[in-house]
């Protein structure tokens, strides 16, 4: 199955007077790695949402290759998408291995290799039979994506997943996943406060503010200063903490 493409046209998403996302028109190609960055409250988690309907836009929709997400099912539409958030998820009672498997298995489709699964996210094959307590943080973000592949999903939609992960395992993690967006032919969106993130992992950088997107450039065009003033605010402290550390 080929990776796809999303559209947001005229995406719209409001609470009451406060327009969370506005208005936003954008086209993601398939097999392209994607970053939705900015700051706390910019849209950048709503956006991501509407694509498995997490959140429902007030107005304007969402388009997998040309299919309006809108139509059929909700949960049908999730089975196809790899979703990844912060928090993980993994169910406490369920063993690593039956972590993996729920999605094909709720859906009633064959039972995933979980052990090719783990090999992809780099880890042991025997942390199958053990049960998430018993994992690190990074451990258990590795079984996440895995869990998220597992039904074969080639749109993989990853939201602030790294942000609760210490620096190195966060670092080893973000180029796993950019490895695997390449192995296995995906199209990834990832949402990150993190530009420096943003800049080594996405072949495209979208800037949000208030719930807008200020720039769309790639991260050569980034950090030779195009983007505007927003997008350089954001590129300029990955850059100044890195004059500060030469500095000393």
């Amino acid at each position: 199955m080929p990776a796809p493409s999303v559209t947001f046209d005229g995406v719209s998403k409001r609470y009451g007077s406060t327009a969370a996302v506005d208005a936003v028109s954008l086209t993601i190609e398939a097999g392209s790695f994607v970053a939705l960055v900015g700051r706390s409250g910019s849209g950048k988690s709503t956006l991501l949402k509407t694509i498995n309907r997490l959140v429902e836009p007030s107005t304007g929709r969402v388009l997998i290759d040309d299919a309006d997400v809108a139509t059929g099912p909700a949960a049908a539409l999730r089975r196809r998408i790899g979703y990844v958030f912060q928090h993980i998820g993994l169910f406490p009672h369920m063993s690593v291995a039956e972590n993996i498997a729920i999605g094909p298995r709720i859906a009633g489709d064959a039972a995933p290799d979980v052990a090719r699964l783990l090999d992809l996210v780099e880890l042991p094959r025997e942390v199958a039979s053990r049960d998430p307590a018993a994992l690190s943080g990074g451990q258990r973000q590795r079984v996440g994506i895995a869990r998220a592949l597992a039904p074969g999903a080639k749109l993989l939609l990853m939201d602030e997943a790294f942000g609760a992960l210490d620096p190195l395992t966060r670092d080893a993690l973000g180029r796993r996943l950019r490895d695997l967006h390449d192995e296995l032919g995906l199209t990834t969106i990832l949402v990150t406060h993190d530009m420096a993130e943003a800049l080594l992992l996405a072949t495209r950088v979208v800037v949000m503010d208030s719930g807008r997107v200020v720039a769309d450039e790639t991260p050569h065009a980034l950090l030779a200063g195009s983007g505007g003033e927003q997008a350089q605010a954001l590129v300029a402290v990955p850059r100044e903490q890195a004059q500060r550390i030469a500095a000393l």
